[in-house]
């Protein structure tokens, strides 16, 4: 966060992230990530160009019994910063039909911005069959970061993709991948290690 504070972000860039469940801040009471969450987002969106676009993707987990919604609390934190709901892409991380426990067989791809704004004739697909590969347990599958890049491609000035919470770098090598440049912040020194050097052979369509 403190680097999003300090960002200067112009039309040419777009945030593309996935941030951390509350199982990875231990520190934080469940409240205290969810707000934590909330006011992440915000700022992330209350960052950007008012043509530039935020990108999300989240899973949602179930905490004693009750289900925590993701995508109800990126809407939350994007009404704040006076961001829309451009699309919501469900991103099938398990086959229709199969029973998941802990994790849903689903993760939540939006897109919000200020002013941007999409015809209906630039609508795309709304359901994700697949997730695609995973360069670790906790990373964007290939195929939710490759529509991500179509989509800024084809609809957005975007010339640089920013993750503040990059990982290993998965999303930075599929932007890199779709000829963009990219640019990642991670606290975890290792898996920044593993984010400068991350490669990936991709067949870009």
């Amino acid at each position: 966060m403190a680097w999003l504070r300090e960002a200067s972000l112009s039309e040419h860039h777009a945030l593309v992230t996935s941030l951390p469940d509350a199982s990875e801040l231990r520190h934080l009471e469940f409240e205290s990530w969810r707000k934590w969450f909330v006011d992440t987002v915000a700022l992330a969106c209350s960052k950007l160009n008012d043509d530039a676009v935020a990108i999300f993707f989240q899973t949602d987990v179930k905490r004693q019994g009750v289900w925590v919604d993701k995508g109800f609390l990126l809407q939350l934190a994007a009404e704040r910063a006076g961001s829309a709901l451009l699309w919501h892409k469900i991103v099938c991380r398990a086959p229709a039909g199969v029973t998941t426990y802990g994790r849903p067989a689903y993760a939540h791809l939006m897109c919000f911005s200020r002013a941007l704004r999409l015809a209906a004739s630039q609508s795309s697909a709304d359901v994700l069959p697949e997730l695609g590969d995973m360069t670790w347990p906790r990373a964007m599958g290939l195929a939710a970061c490759a529509s991500a890049c179509r989509f800024l491609r084809a609809h957005t000035a975007c010339r640089t993709v920013v993750d503040p919470f990059c990982g290993i770098g998965t999303m930075l090598a599929v932007a890199e991948a779709h000829a963009f440049d990219a640019i990642g912040v991670e606290l975890s020194k290792k898996r920044a290690e593993r984010a400068r050097t991350l490669k990936l052979d991709l067949s870009v369509g």
